[in-house]
């Protein structure tokens, strides 16, 4: 039986892949695991979906293997499509401003490069 997808994932330039290169197999296999529950479930739960605070659009991917934890940035698009941004490893209990702002100028220059 073919799996039917809700929503399709895909990286915006190379952050994502580059932020892959840093993580053990156990680590990705989890992240991959976190993307196919987002591509499959209609209603994805918070535990791994998050819109941020106080940035339009911009939402995170949420991962925790073993005592670690770790964000993805991501907006949708045209309904059913995910964009991925950067990643990184979360060690504090506030997200790094500077990874959101960041995410939130990686946000823009896909627009900005969709609308060209």
């Amino acid at each position: 039986m073919k799996k039917k997808y809700v929503r399709r994932v895909v990286v915006f330039e190379d952050y994502f892949k580059e932020f892959r290169k840093t993580l053990d197999r156990e680590t990705l296999k989890k992240i991959y695991q976190v993307l196919t529950f987002i591509m499959m479930i209609e209603e994805v739960p918070v535990k791994y979906l998050k819109a941020v605070k106080g940035r339009k659009g911009l939402f995170e991917i949420r991962v925790e293997q073993g005592n670690n934890i770790y964000r993805v940035f991501c907006c949708f698009d045209e309904g059913n499509l995910v964009i991925l941004f950067n990643g990184f490893q979360k060690k504090t209990q506030k997200t790094p401003v500077e990874q959101l702002d960041r995410a939130e100028a990686l946000m823009k220059k896909y627009y900005e490069q969709k609308k060209d």
